[in-house]
């Protein structure tokens, strides 16, 4: 396994798919001239739409999705793995999926992975979300290999689900992804702490691009895309909410490097809880 190039591509999508896979194909040719061969872009690259009947008028299946015919297209013309955070994809069933798709350098898709976690949340500053009725669920992590590396998927929420991270990691994962579009007020007070955490006790990459800014739909996000390295320290950022490319070098020895110095996936053990008199918790999501 050899040293490579990854980016992170912020964005501050809009409501128009059309528009935002011009964003993209400018922002993903800036990131491949700075030599990376691994390129992600945010959480709902496609479009960012409260409204639920544009929602249903702008998204459909994947094999008429612009955004997804744009990435067939770059990664094959520009020879990387280009790993669309999610964008909204219209199922068989007529439901919407929050989708990650990841493209080989010969333009095929090479995994897909929905969105876990659902953001269904009631902030201090009267934001709120019910991400869950708008879209389905996933039900199923994924790994898979891109340049020599295994890749675990997430997306977003998820980040706040350690037993998904810790999950991809016991499967080979050293390299993490968490595309996303936090909100300004949670981030501000998680993102970097959270994306951290994963980093360290998993002794793993993580690859995080984000939206950021105001965006047309009315909602705020927090921008600071980050590439975290196994021990936690922040190799790249970009420390603001404008649309941008941070790139840095994945060495996968020192993910090896890492787990050898704090061996915890290792170390695990198996447990049970004693509630006392209580009934014992159901324990949700645990890897097994």
């Amino acid at each position: 396994m050899g040293v490579f190039k990854a980016a992170a591509v912020q964005m501050r999508s809009g409501e128009s798919p059309e528009r935002n896979a011009v964003d993209l194909e400018r922002l993903v040719r800036r990131a491949a001239a700075q030599g990376a061969t691994y390129i992600q872009t945010p959480e709902m690259t496609g479009a960012l739409i409260r409204d639920r009947q544009a929602r249903a008028a702008s998204f459909t299946s994947e094999d008429k999705d612009v955004v997804v015919a744009t990435a067939h297209r770059l990664a094959r013309e520009l020879g990387v793995f280009l790993h669309i955070g999610s964008t909204a994809i219209l199922r068989a069933d007529g439901k919407l999926a929050n989708r990650a798709l990841l493209f080989g350098p010969d333009g095929a898709t090479l995994a897909t992975y929905d969105k876990i976690h659902m953001f269904d949340v009631d902030l201090d500053n009267g934001e709120s979300w019910r991400e869950s009725a708008a879209y389905e669920p996933g039900t199923e992590a994924v790994v898979t290999e891109v340049a020599g590396v295994k890749l675990g998927f997430a997306v977003c929420y998820d980040l706040r689900f350690p037993q998904l991270f810790r999950a991809e990691a016991l499967a080979g994962a050293d390299l993490l992804t968490v595309p996303a579009a936090f909100t300004r007020q949670t981030g501000e007070a998680h993102w970097h702490v959270l994306l951290r955490a994963r980093a360290i006790e998993n002794g793993a990459y993580v690859v995080a691009a984000a939206q950021g800014g105001l965006h047309e739909d009315g909602r705020e996000t927090y921008g600071h895309s980050l590439i975290v390295d196994p021990w936690g320290r922040i190799i790249a950022e970009a420390a603001h909410e404008e649309p941008d490319v941070i790139v840095a070098e994945i060495d996968p020895a020192q993910s090896l490097a890492a787990r050898k110095k704090i061996p915890n996936l290792k170390n695990a053990r198996d447990f049970t809880i004693n509630a006392g008199a209580l009934e014992a918790p159901r324990l949700r999501g645990a890897a097994s």
